[in-house]
């Protein structure tokens, strides 16, 4: 399966399909949406209001990959299930650590 993440010269994008209310503040690996395109399924507690879900995926995700939560920023998909992050970093560094997570 095709990685849910691009890598640039400064910054890796991860898209993500995000379900709030779910339960607890999980990532749930790996699939493909209906056309296709891989994303990484998380879940958190948080509501989809007031962008506290958007909030807690930022947590999540930086507390997964071990970089502060100022490294990564949504970049599209505010109010939507589906969304892009961009974490800054060593894009290299950064898809070694996601892949090391998922496993």
């Amino acid at each position: 399966m095709n990685r849910p993440w691009k890598l640039f010269g400064d910054h890796l994008r991860l898209a993500v399909r995000l379900t709030p209310n779910g339960g607890r503040d999980a990532i749930d690996g790996i699939e493909a949406d209906g056309e296709g395109e891989p994303h990484l399924k998380a879940r958190v507690t948080s509501v989809p209001e007031k962008g506290k879900a958007n909030k807690a995926l930022i947590l999540l995700i930086s507390r997964s990959l071990g970089i502060p939560k100022s490294s990564v920023s949504l970049i599209s998909g505010e109010t939507a299930r589906k969304k892009i992050l961009r974490i800054e970093g060593d894009p290299e560094d950064l898809a070694r650590k996601l892949e090391a997570f998922l496993r």
